[in-house]
């Protein structure tokens, strides 16, 4: 079911997490720029570079925005929340900094680095097998039984607007884009940033994008209506959703230019254009939205020629070891 429009976050709670929660918290995170990158596609693109964010990614807007909201009684109650791993470290910082229990459920097969990671910030982890077994279904039953509150990865009104506080700085700092290309997963980044677009750069057509083989976002935007599909299998761990939310589905298809998918073999490559051009290291599902800048000027090179272009980079948690065997390959 569609929440009623009231539920959903707008431009103006963008600008007030950014302003009064997130602001001295989260890292103003760098901008990232190439000459030989802007030489290629014949354009200027600016990388907001979430990687360098605290736990390593986008997800800590969110998070510490929704915890930062709760009442007494809630934080001393506790949180859950289920993810394969960025959003995990993420609550579970922001629950460790203001001081509120924390049960993450994890898959078995997260990265080592996320789950050490969770664990390390003080949050309590519940395994589950994400082929087999329902994360959703398990943490409701946690959040029931002992009394949590449950942090959604993406489907949330303040998860929303912390996670548009990314893209809001991004504008803030450079100014109007032509164009910008944002990682899919659950959508919470992607409406966020058209959010914080329709604020401060309304003009600018967004695209999203998403694996191949988790195209539910690029379905659903044709369809006209959420779709459901099975557990994509993918190296972009973050973006191996079913289904866009209730809440960032009608923004996604209100506002988004378009959803685009690239192959595991463009993000790999991605990989190793950032740690050799740009000197970062990112994972899989962070190199989404560079290889869609580049699949997209491909098809069609006059369509960006010369455009100040905006690409995000969601997260670098990758476990060394899974890096190097996946650039190696390549």
């Amino acid at each position: 079911m569609t929440p009623d429009p009231i539920d959903l976050p707008t431009p103006d709670d963008v600008a007030a997490a950014a302003a009064a929660v997130l602001d001295g918290t989260a890292h103003r995170t760098p901008v990232l720029t190439s000459r030989l990158t802007d030489a290629e596609l014949g354009a200027r693109v600016l990388v907001k570079a979430e990687n360098l964010q605290r736990t390593g990614s986008f997800k800590f807007r969110g998070a510490f925005h929704t915890l930062s909201r709760l009442g007494p009684r809630e934080r001393r109650a506790g949180v859950v929340a289920f993810s394969s791993g960025n959003h995990a470290q993420a609550v579970a910082l922001a629950a460790q900094l203001l001081d509120v229990p924390a049960t993450i459920v994890m898959p078995t097969d997260a990265p080592a680095s996320k789950r050490a990671a969770t664990r390390g910030y003080g949050a309590e982890v519940v395994d589950y097998d994400r082929y087999t077994e329902d994360r959703r279904a398990i943490a409701t039953g946690l959040a029931e039984r002992r009394g949590l509150t449950l942090v959604p990865p993406y489907d949330h009104p303040h998860v929303i607007a912390g996670q548009g506080t990314a893209v809001h700085e991004l504008l803030g700092d450079h100014g109007p884009l032509d164009v910008l290309f944002v990682c899919l997963g659950g959508g919470g980044l992607l409406s966020g940033s058209l959010l914080a677009v329709q604020g401060l750069s309304p003009g600018t057509a967004v695209y999203g994008v998403e694996p191949e083989a988790g195209d539910d976002g690029r379905r659903s935007l044709r369809a006209g209506r959420i779709v459901t599909i099975d557990q994509p299998r993918t190296i972009a761990d973050g973006a191996a959703t079913t289904a866009l939310g209730d809440r960032t589905f009608p923004i996604v298809a209100r506002h988004v230019t378009d959803v685009v998918t690239v192959p595991d073999s463009a993000l790999v490559e991605t990989m190793a254009e950032f740690a050799s051009r740009y000197k970062v290291l990112v994972e899989p599902t962070g190199a989404l939205a560079m290889a869609g800048l580049r699949a997209a000027v491909a098809a069609d090179p006059q369509r960006f020629a010369g455009a100040r272009i905006g690409v995000t980079i969601s997260g670098g948690n990758v476990d060394l070891d899974r890096f190097a065997a996946l650039v190696a390959a390549h």
